[in-house]
């Protein structure tokens, strides 16, 4: 992760913090509270005025493509050899300018830590999700809360009825780039903050579940041993309905230990 501030030089003000995931090539900002619809840029003058200081990544991807030679530029195999790249980068193009562009004041300085309301507001990120049977997901946030969240409460989210609707798009859920989002087949994405007020709060942490999931699943070795029986011989309970799989894969399974323990009475 890269984190850099935003400044706005004319006027001397601090607009927020950009942060820039590598692995994931995603972009958030999050911008300060001192801004008002004046001072905030264009782009995010509607997000400040609903008191949004969360920039989504389809925004800040925007806000930075404003800023760099785009792609598609006619003579851009000459500008990568004149910088000495080898492909393009986003990123680097963004560094080489310092974040500079036509419409606006604002630059980049990077950080090598972050300023305290960033800080902050990263304990309302996520850390982990799981989806439920009953369309229901279960949030863990870094400040230790957990919350299930009905799916139907985030109806009104651009796009989630789709999720809504399908099921094999509902279990493709997943914790975006930093934990400022879930996103569903990397495409439609849910702001942390929408999951961290909705929902029911759970009198349980990660640390819990961790727990739970390490005392109360076994593999299949595992389940082998505690059974005395071959793989065969599971595999054959398995097609019985004898035991059944909280999860499967080509390597192997996973048991409630419950489960494995009422076919040992």
């Amino acid at each position: 992760m890269r984190i850099y501030e935003i400044i706005d030089e004319d006027n001397n003000l601090s607009v927020g913090v950009l942060f820039y995931y590598e692995k994931q090539k995603t972009y958030i900002i999050e911008l300060s509270e001192e801004l008002d619809e004046w001072t905030a840029p264009l782009l995010f003058t509607n997000l400040v005025r609903q008191k949004r200081y969360t920039v989504p990544r389809e925004l800040s991807i925007m806000w930075v493509r404003e800023r760099i030679i785009p792609s598609g530029r006619q003579n851009i195999s000459d500008i990568l050899r004149n910088h000495k790249l080898e492909s393009y980068d986003e990123m680097k193009f963004l560094e080489l300018s310092k974040g500079k562009c036509s419409q606006d004041s604002c630059y980049i300085k990077k950080l090598s830590e972050l300023p305290d309301f960033a800080e902050q507001r990263r304990l309302h990120n996520l850390t982990n999700c799981a989806i439920l049977d009953d369309n229901n997901i279960l949030c863990f946030f870094e400040d230790g809360i957990v919350r299930k969240i009905d799916i139907n409460v985030l109806s009104g989210i651009e796009g989630f009825d789709k999720v809504i609707e399908n099921r094999k798009l509902f279990e493709t859920c997943m914790v975006g780039a930093g934990g400022y989002y879930i996103t569903f087949n990397d495409s439609i994405d849910v702001d942390r903050s929408f999951l961290y007020d909705a929902g029911i709060r759970i009198p349980m942490t990660l640390s819990d579940f961790k727990a739970f999931i390490t005392g109360n699943v076994y593999d299949t070795t595992q389940t082998c041993d505690a059974l005395e029986c071959s793989r065969q011989n599971l595999a054959y309970m398995i097609k019985r309905d004898q035991l059944t799989p909280v999860k499967e894969n080509v390597k192997g399974s996973l048991f409630l230990k419950d489960d494995v323990f009422r076919n040992m009475w």
